[in-house]
């Protein structure tokens, strides 16, 4: 999956959303998503990079826990046979829910 259909992906959940962070100040309400390729995966052979994987984070933070939009943002996942694990903090001094999606894309 190419970094461009990573954003439509992206676009068409329809939420606020911003590589790696907002600008200081410039955050939206709640519900936003934030995205990043913190690493690769990639395959080798012979020495050589034979097939470049990015690890993809996409970051769903909200205010009250939303089974609903989480729900939505999987079927949009699964709908581009995107295979993700899930994982779910309290961010106490931001009072955020981080819903965390890690695939490779």
């Amino acid at each position: 999956m190419t970094h461009e259909e990573v954003m439509a992906v992206m676009k068409k959940i329809g939420l606020p959303y911003a590589y790696h962070h907002f600008a200081e100040g410039e955050s939206p309400d709640p519900p936003f998503l934030v995205f990043l390729y913190p690493k690769s995966n990639n395959f080798s052979a012979d020495g050589k990079v034979y097939h470049k994987i990015n690890c993809l984070n996409v970051e769903l933070y909200t205010d009250v826990k939303n089974i609903e939009l989480e729900r939505k943002i999987e079927a949009m996942f699964d709908g581009h046979g995107i295979f993700y694990e899930k994982s779910e903090v309290w961010i106490e001094s931001e009072s955020l829910y981080e819903v965390l999606y890690e695939m490779e894309v």
